[in-house]
C-alpha cells in the first residue's frame, strides 16, 4: 500500500514526509545507487541492442504470430542468450529473438527475511501482470521476475521509455526491499519489547504483620 501511495504521490506532484528509516539510511541508498550504475549501464546498452524487433510470422504454422523466444520452434530466429552478472545472487538474463525479447532478473537476497519479502512482493506484482503490460506471470526458473517484450510493444510504445521503465524497476526494487526489511525489523523490535514487558515478574506486596 505504501509503495502505491508513493507512486500516486509522484504522479500527483505531492510529497509524503520521510520516515525516520529513510532519513537515517539515505547515505546507504545513495551509495547503493552509485555501485549499481555500471551494472545498469551494461543492462541498458544490451537492451538497446537487443530490442530491434519486427513482425515475424511462424515458419511452421500458417498465419500464426507468436513470440519466438517463448515458442522456440525455429532456432534460426533465436539470438544467443546473454547473462549480465553483478555477483552470484544478482544477475540478468536477456534472451532475444526476431520478434520478442525476454528478460529475467535475479534480485539480491542476503538473508531469509529478504527472500520472503522478495517472494511476496514479486508474487503481488505477477498476479497483476495485466496492469504492467510487459510483465510475465511466471518467472524463468532460477530468477525472481521476468519481462516479455514483443514487436507489438515496440510499435505502440517508445523504445527508450520501455528501457527506462526496466532500469527504474531494477533501481527501485532493492530500495523497496531494504525499506520493507527495516520497517519489519523495527516492528518486530517493538513487538518483542512489549511482549517481554508482560513477562517481567512483578514484586508482590510484603504482608503487613498485625500487632
Amino acid at each position: 500500500k505504501q509503495w502505491y501511495q508513493r507512486r500516486v504521490a509522484i504522479t500527483a506532484g505531492d510529497t509524503f514526509p520521510k520516515r525516520p528509516t529513510e532519513v537515517s539510511n539515505q547515505a546507504t541508498l545513495t551509495q547503493m545507487a552509485a555501485t549499481l550504475k555500471p551494472y545498469l549501464n551494461a543492462v541498458r546498452c544490451t537492451l538497446e541492442a537487443a530490442m530491434c524487433l519486427e513482425n515475424f510470422y511462424s515458419q511452421r504454422v500458417e498465419r500464426h504470430l507468436k513470440p519466438e523466444v517463448e515458442v522456440r520452434s525455429s532456432k534460426e530466429v533465436l539470438f544467443t542468450p546473454l547473462e549480465i552478472s553483478r555477483n552470484d545472487r544478482e544477475k540478468v538474463l536477456i534472451e532475444g529473438s526476431i520478434n520478442s525479447l525476454r528478460m529475467s532478473i535475479a534480485i539480491k537476497q542476503a538473508d531469509d527475511i529478504e527472500k520472503i519479502l522478495c517472494h511476496k512482493f514479486m508474487r503481488f506484482m505477477m498476479m497483476r501482470a495485466e496492469n504492467f503490460l510487459i510483465l510475465r506471470r511466471k518467472p524463468i526458473p532460477g530468477y525472481d521476475i521476468s519481462f516479455l517484450i514483443t514487436n507489438y510493444h515496440t510499435e505502440t510504445m517508445y523504445k527508450h521509455k520501455l528501457i527506462d521503465y526496466i532500469i527504474e524497476f531494477m533501481t527501485e526494487i532493492d530500495k523497496e526491499i531494504s525499506e520493507m526489511k527495516l520497517a519489519l525489523n523495527a516492528r518486530a523490535r517493538i513487538s518483542a519489547t512489549e511482549f517481554l514487558k508482560n513477562l517481567t515478574p512483578t514484586k508482590e506486596p510484603e504482608p503487613v504483620e498485625s500487632e
